[in-house]
Protein backbone atom coordinates (compact mmCIF):
# COMPACT_ATOMS: atom_id res chain seq x y z
CA UNK A 1 0.00 0.00 0.00
CA UNK A 2 1.10 3.40 -0.79
CA UNK A 3 1.18 6.08 1.56
CA UNK A 4 -1.14 8.60 1.45
CA UNK A 5 -0.13 12.04 0.61
CA UNK A 6 -1.17 14.18 4.06
CA UNK A 7 -3.54 17.02 2.29
CA UNK A 8 -4.84 18.84 5.08
CA UNK A 9 -1.19 20.52 6.41
CA UNK A 10 -0.89 22.13 2.67
CA UNK A 11 -4.74 23.41 2.89
CA UNK A 12 -3.70 24.81 6.23
CA UNK A 13 -0.51 26.44 5.24
CA UNK A 14 -2.36 28.10 2.45
CA UNK A 15 -5.25 29.27 5.17
CA UNK A 16 -3.03 31.21 7.45
CA UNK A 17 -1.07 32.58 4.55
CA UNK A 18 -4.37 34.29 3.14
CA UNK A 19 -5.44 35.15 6.92
CA UNK A 20 -2.12 36.56 7.95
CA UNK A 21 -1.93 38.25 4.32
CA UNK A 22 -5.51 39.41 5.29
CA UNK A 23 -4.16 40.92 8.71
CA UNK A 24 -0.96 42.15 7.37
CA UNK A 25 -2.96 44.66 5.05
CA UNK A 26 -5.32 45.13 7.35
CA UNK A 27 -2.77 46.53 9.57
CA UNK A 28 -1.07 48.70 7.42
CA UNK A 29 -4.32 50.32 6.03
CA UNK A 30 -5.35 50.84 9.65
CA UNK A 31 -2.02 52.64 10.54
CA UNK A 32 -1.82 54.08 7.31
CA UNK A 33 -5.31 55.53 8.02
CA UNK A 34 -4.17 56.69 11.58
CA UNK A 35 -0.60 57.81 10.52
CA UNK A 36 -2.02 60.30 7.81
CA UNK A 37 -4.91 61.79 10.63
CA UNK A 38 -1.91 61.98 13.07
CA UNK A 39 0.14 64.05 10.65
CA UNK A 40 -3.44 65.98 9.74
CA UNK A 41 -3.47 67.02 13.31
CA UNK A 42 0.18 68.12 14.18
CA UNK A 43 0.28 69.90 10.78
CA UNK A 44 -0.99 73.65 11.67
CA UNK A 45 -2.13 75.95 8.85
CA UNK A 46 0.15 78.62 8.55
CA UNK A 47 -2.69 81.18 7.74
CA UNK A 48 -5.97 81.71 8.49
CA UNK A 49 -8.99 83.45 6.84
CA UNK A 50 -11.49 85.12 8.66
CA UNK A 51 -14.81 86.88 6.34
CA UNK A 52 -14.95 90.91 7.07
CA UNK A 53 -18.47 91.25 7.80
CA UNK A 54 -20.01 93.71 5.27
CA UNK A 55 -17.33 93.36 3.13
CA UNK A 56 -16.21 90.35 0.19
CA UNK A 57 -12.79 90.30 1.98
CA UNK A 58 -11.55 88.52 4.49
CA UNK A 59 -8.28 89.07 6.86
CA UNK A 60 -5.68 87.06 7.09
CA UNK A 61 -3.74 85.72 10.88
CA UNK A 62 -0.70 83.67 10.40
CA UNK A 63 1.18 81.56 12.34
CA UNK A 64 4.87 82.72 13.85
CA UNK A 65 6.52 80.19 11.36
CA UNK A 66 4.09 81.71 8.44
CA UNK A 67 4.89 85.08 9.00
CA UNK A 68 8.60 83.92 9.09
CA UNK A 69 8.35 81.80 5.87
CA UNK A 70 6.87 84.71 3.72
CA UNK A 71 8.84 87.32 5.32
CA UNK A 72 6.76 89.66 6.16
CA UNK A 73 8.06 93.07 7.04
CA UNK A 74 5.84 96.43 7.69
CA UNK A 75 6.38 100.44 7.63
CA UNK A 76 4.24 102.91 8.84
CA UNK A 77 2.15 105.03 6.59
CA UNK A 78 3.82 108.70 6.74
CA UNK A 79 3.02 112.21 5.48
CA UNK A 80 3.84 113.55 2.20
CA UNK A 81 6.65 116.96 2.93
CA UNK A 82 4.00 119.11 1.06
CA UNK A 83 1.31 117.92 3.08
CA UNK A 84 -0.87 116.45 -0.32
CA UNK A 85 -1.41 113.37 1.96
CA UNK A 86 -0.33 110.50 3.01
CA UNK A 87 2.98 108.40 1.84
CA UNK A 88 3.47 104.76 1.41
CA UNK A 89 5.84 102.51 0.26
CA UNK A 90 4.69 101.46 -3.73
CA UNK A 91 5.43 97.95 -2.10
CA UNK A 92 2.47 97.53 0.10
CA UNK A 93 0.19 98.78 -2.70
CA UNK A 94 -1.44 95.50 -4.34
CA UNK A 95 -3.98 96.07 -7.32
CA UNK A 96 -7.38 93.99 -7.83
CA UNK A 97 -8.71 92.53 -10.35
CA UNK A 98 -10.60 95.37 -10.96
CA UNK A 99 -7.82 98.09 -10.70
CA UNK A 100 -8.35 99.03 -7.32
CA UNK A 101 -5.60 99.70 -4.58
CA UNK A 102 -5.35 98.27 -1.30
CA UNK A 103 -2.97 97.72 1.08
CA UNK A 104 -2.28 95.25 4.18
CA UNK A 105 -2.67 96.70 7.86
CA UNK A 106 -1.88 95.47 10.81
CA UNK A 107 -2.70 97.17 14.29
CA UNK A 108 -2.55 92.94 16.07
CA UNK A 109 0.71 90.92 15.59
CA UNK A 110 0.26 88.64 12.66
CA UNK A 111 -3.63 90.20 12.04
CA UNK A 112 -3.43 91.75 8.42
CA UNK A 113 -6.78 93.53 6.98
CA UNK A 114 -6.89 94.74 3.29
CA UNK A 115 -7.81 98.41 3.08
CA UNK A 116 -8.70 100.50 -0.17
CA UNK A 117 -6.27 103.17 -0.70
CA UNK A 118 -6.48 105.54 -3.50
CA UNK A 119 -3.52 107.00 -4.98
CA UNK A 120 -2.95 110.52 -6.51
CA UNK A 121 0.26 110.04 -7.64
CA UNK A 122 3.51 107.91 -7.63
CA UNK A 123 6.66 109.27 -6.86
CA UNK A 124 9.80 106.86 -7.25
CA UNK A 125 9.04 103.90 -4.98
CA UNK A 126 6.50 106.16 -3.03
CA UNK A 127 2.95 105.85 -3.43
CA UNK A 128 1.05 109.45 -2.32
CA UNK A 129 -2.72 108.67 -1.19
CA UNK A 130 -5.67 110.94 -1.24
CA UNK A 131 -7.25 108.09 1.35
CA UNK A 132 -6.67 105.35 2.73
CA UNK A 133 -5.33 104.01 6.78
CA UNK A 134 -4.30 107.28 8.76
CA UNK A 135 -0.74 108.01 9.13
CA UNK A 136 1.10 105.96 11.90
CA UNK A 137 -0.83 102.90 10.66
CA UNK A 138 1.61 99.82 10.18
CA UNK A 139 1.01 98.36 6.39
CA UNK A 140 2.72 95.63 4.92
CA UNK A 141 5.82 95.78 2.10
CA UNK A 142 6.99 92.72 2.02
CA UNK A 143 4.98 89.47 1.84
CA UNK A 144 1.60 91.45 0.98
CA UNK A 145 0.81 89.18 -2.56
CA UNK A 146 1.51 85.86 -0.19
CA UNK A 147 -1.65 87.19 2.07
CA UNK A 148 -3.67 88.02 -1.09
CA UNK A 149 -3.21 84.71 -1.97
CA UNK A 150 -3.64 83.21 1.26
CA UNK A 151 -7.00 85.68 1.67
CA UNK A 152 -8.46 83.89 -2.00
CA UNK A 153 -7.02 80.48 -1.12
CA UNK A 154 -4.43 80.27 -3.42
CA UNK A 155 -2.33 76.95 -2.22
CA UNK A 156 1.22 77.48 -2.01
CA UNK A 157 4.02 76.24 0.57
Amino acid sequence: MTPRKAVTPIMSDRKNRWVATSVLVAGLLFTGGCASTAAEETKENPAQVEPIAGTDRSQVTLTQEGAGRVGIRTQPIGVAADGSGSVIALAAVLYDKDGKTWTYTTSEPLTFVPQEVVIARIDGDTAILTSGPAPGTEVVTVGAAELLGAEYGVPGE
